[in-house]
């Protein structure tokens, strides 16, 4: 298949990019700054080094491709909107080309729902999205925003994320994952790309923990 995945100098992005490339997908990493990709992958794709938050400047990355994967993120602690300005890009340049299938890696720490327990729907999330506050809020935005799109997407929500291998994952549908505490970036990519094909999946949150 041929991918377009934004975040790809990420930790997620670079799960994603190296578990793709291995599957033999043919992957175009749309980058910020090509030099934060690891010098062993440079080789192995395309790379569309650009201003991600500009529709007209992605529009040759996302077009002709199968599917678009979004693990941007940010570090920063104060407000901000790269994820809506980045979900937002996707969506008009992917309108423009007519490309359709579209994943986004957001977070089940931002939603309490029946798939929590007592400790982690009372104690554990209001810390975390009080500590999160401005990220979460930007997801929030950008979740609401691909949800009113016609696109086929599908938005994926990892518990806490960590460098940890592979392991045997466990998602759930439009609910979170029952005593998910964390999730390898590993499985959040490996989940994404199984997700890629599975048609049952779009319009619908999976939620993933290792």
């Amino acid at each position: 298949m041929r991918l377009a995945i934004f975040g790809a100098t990420g930790g997620t992005g670079q799960q994603l990019v190296r578990q793709a490339l291995d599957l033999g997908h043919e992957v175009t990493a749309v980058v910020r700054d090509a030099s934060r990709l690891p010098a062993e992958l440079r080789g192995r794709l395309d790379v569309a080094e650009t201003d991600v938050m500009n529709p007209y400047a992605i529009t040759s990355a996302v077009k002709g491709r199968d599917a678009v994967l979004s693990a941007m993120g940010t570090r920063e602690s104060g407000p901000t909107t790269v994820q809506f300005d980045g979900i937002s890009s996707m969506i008009k340049a992917m309108t423009q080309v007519d490309a359709r299938r579209l994943l986004m890696v957001s977070a089940s720490g931002l939603v309490t729902d029946a798939g929590d327990g007592p400790v982690t729907r009372y104690v554990l999330k209001p810390l975390v999205q009080r500590m999160l506050r401005h990220s979460y809020a930007d997801l929030a935005k950008a979740e609401r925003l691909l949800r009113a799109s016609d696109l086929d997407w599908t938005i994926v929500r990892p518990s806490r994320l960590t460098d940890g291998e592979r392991s045997a994952y466990r998602t759930a549908r439009d609910l979170n994952v029952r005593r998910g505490l964390s999730t390898s970036r590993a499985d959040v990519a490996h989940c994404m790309l199984e997700l890629v094909t599975d048609r049952t999946s779009i319009r619908h949150v999976i939620s993933v923990a290792s």
